[in-house]
């Protein structure tokens, strides 16, 4: 009897969490804070190194990804039309290519990824994780928009949130400086 009731309070709570958590999180951040620069970068790839202050008066999106994890792999192809639509506008794609394993620490490997997903935007290598730390990041993917003024002003972690994201790139566009 007791076995059962273990086993039935240990579905309860799984199910109570399933339910309260949506594996993604976006949120307008309510106290926005200076973009940290690009730190510890090991390579610039489809760029010249750019820095968050060479950055100020454009809209930047960050975006954590590695090219193994299906959950990147499948938030790419809106980051890709967010640079297509408004890199003319104002907004500058940034991705930062921390690894998840040690193979794709190999810029070889993040080359053919890069060329692979027909990434056009600037794509670094944070192999030492020290960008991803600067952002007090935790996950992949993870988006975060800086407005024209160097602020970090708004986060999202997991997929999903794709409308909800674009309407604050647009809104940040849309804001004088």
């Amino acid at each position: 009897m007791i076995s059962r009731l273990k086993t039935a309070a240990a579905a309860m709570m799984l199910a109570a969490t399933a339910l309260t958590s949506s594996g993604a999180s976006a949120a307008p951040l309510k106290n926005s804070t200076p973009a940290p620069e690009f730190a510890g970068i090991d390579k610039w790839l489809n760029s010249e190194p750019l820095s968050i202050s060479q950055l100020r008066g454009k809209v930047v999106l960050v975006d954590f990804w590695t090219y193994t994890c299906i959950n990147c792999i499948n938030t790419l192809p809106y980051v890709k039309d967010w640079n297509r639509k408004y890199k003319d506008q104002g907004l500058v794609v940034i991705g930062v290519h921390t690894p998840e394993y040690p193979f794709e620490r190999n810029t070889d490997n993040v080359k053919t990824a890069i060329k692979r997903f027909n990434i056009t935007y600037p794509v670094v290598q944070d192999n030492r994780y020290a960008t991803w730390s600067a952002y007090n990041n935790q996950y992949w993917p993870a988006f975060y928009l800086i407005d024209k003024k160097g602020q970090v002003v708004y986060s999202h972690f997991g997929e999903g949130e794709y409308d909800e994201t674009e309407a604050q790139i647009k809104a940040l566009l849309a804001q004088k400086e």
